[in-house]
């Protein structure tokens, strides 16, 4: 596939990276000349200097017989101008826009073939938003994920020493939740991945990967590790774009608290928001927190633009006495050094934006793509079409699929049923499967798997 990405920052950068492992023909355009070389230095990609909505630019870039273009400068206004140009001069069958802006977001309407050609608009801010909403409605996870319009979810859990089913085999799930139906997708142990059997025991500190029906994801958590209790009491610290949306989701449902430094922005929130309490301040100011009594916070989530401000006032929270602690963090190095330790859960915003751009450039009918582990993992909503002659899944039982070594099929989700996998399960045309990928290496053959053959149509 010949792709444009216009941006060379975070997300441009791995996105890049991402799409070329996998041996797509790979365009990157930024004014950064600098930036382009250093990444060309070490990706197979082509890059463009200059200004990304440019006709002469995206003309170089190769826009005639581009297949898709995905805008993600860090400007709302030229990632939409940049999609125009791309469908009046060049016809671009697939554009792809970054767009944060609340304002444009509300006007749906805009973003059509007749006004400003976007075909599929990402808002990372609604994304992150959304994604912290989920920790917090299920404490003691690390991640948990939708898939067929929230009727199953993945969650991932730590498991502890002391809990449930540490030094256990996986089968003692089943004995002592007859009633629940799950299966543990995948376990990391070390930062290796081990594709789990029946008879794998669970270790202490296992990041444990396991789907189920939305319903059954908190008696799961149970078995795994010591069920937190629900939180009450949300602590903010930033009152941006992804704060007062986090602020505006949960504060009807929990207390909330937002840490805002600039005055005027105070004064904002507290028009803009019902039930939260607004605080003008500085979140690494200890006598504030002790103020706030901070000991009594559930979650501390720390949502600034600023990483070290994050992290510093993360770890001064947790340290005296937050009970669990969130930090957004936009270097993807620093998301790897400090989670596990004061901070329990490090978000990085790329790879939740990744996983949405994924879904768009995947073959086949790839209807949701989830970056797992910042990037190491993937896990996929893959609909099923054919006919037991044209497809390889369809009318075979799951254990006559041909296996992937890599990746596993969690669950099956057969209109408002959900069948969690397996090996005496049949596929059926329109069924949505649940793949989870730890090799991603092995994406192309997931793909052609599920391909259609001819003999269908």
């Amino acid at each position: 596939m010949k792709i444009i990405i216009l941006g060379a920052g975070q997300v441009g950068a791995s996105l890049a990276e991402h799409l070329a492992d996998e041996q797509n023909d790979i365009t990157l355009v930024d004014i950064n000349g600098d930036r382009l070389r250093e990444l060309q230095d070490r990706l197979d990609i082509g890059t463009v200097a200059g200004q990304a909505s440019n006709p002469d630019v995206l003309l170089r870039a190769g826009a005639e017989d581009a297949d898709l273009l995905i805008a993600v400068t860090n400007s709302d206004e030229i990632n939409m101008v940049a999609c125009q140009v791309a469908y009046s001069l060049f016809r671009t069958p697939t554009k792809i826009s970054r767009i944060r802006s609340k304002a444009y977001l509300e006007q749906r309407s805009l973003f059509n073939n007749d006004a400003i050609p976007i075909d599929v608009i990402i808002s990372p801010e609604l994304l992150v938003t959304r994604y912290i909403h989920r920790l917090i409605e299920h404490p003691g996870a690390l991640q948990v994920l939708d898939f067929a319009g929230g009727k199953v979810q993945l969650a991932a859990v730590r498991a502890y020493y002391g809990g449930p089913m540490v030094g256990n085999e996986l089968r003692e799930i089943r004995s002592h939740m007859p009633n629940v139906n799950t299966r543990v997708a995948a376990i990391f142990r070390r930062d290796s991945a081990i594709m789990p059997t029946k008879d794998t025991v669970v270790e202490a500190d296992d990041e444990v990967f396991f789907i189920a029906a939305k319903e059954d994801i908190m008696p799961v958590m149970s078995e795994l590790r010591r069920l937190d209790n629900p939180y009450k009491r949300i602590l903010i610290a930033g009152g941006g774009n992804i704060g007062v949306r986090l602020a505006d989701a949960i504060e009807d449902q929990y207390r909330v608290k937002i840490i805002e430094r600039s005055y005027a922005r105070c004064r904002e929130l507290s028009e803009t928001l019902r039930k939260t309490i607004v605080l003008n301040g500085n979140a690494s100011d200890r006598e504030l927190l002790i103020a706030e009594n901070i000991e009594d916070v559930d979650v501390f989530c720390a949502l600034t633009n600023d990483d070290e401000a994050n992290i510093m006032s993360s770890m001064l929270a947790k340290r005296m006495g937050a009970r669990k602690v969130i930090t957004l963090i936009a270097n993807p190095t620093y998301v790897d050094l400090v989670q596990g330790g004061d901070i329990d859960i490090a978000i990085s915003p790329q790879q939740i934006t990744m996983g949405s751009l994924l879904t768009h450039v995947r073959r086949g009918d790839i209807i949701n793509v989830h970056s797992l582990r910042r990037g190491a993992a993937e896990a996929l909503e893959i609909i099923a079409h054919g006919d037991a002659r044209s497809s390889k899944v369809i009318g075979k039982r799951l254990d006559e699929i041909e296996k992937i070594p890599g990746s596993s099929i969690g669950a099956i989700v057969r209109g408002d049923e959900v069948l969690i996998a397996h090996r005496y399960l049949v596929v059926e045309p329109e069924d949505h499967l649940i793949v989870f990928l730890t090799d991603k290496t092995k994406i192309k053959q997931v793909e052609r798997l599920f391909q259609v053959g001819f003999s269908f149509f």
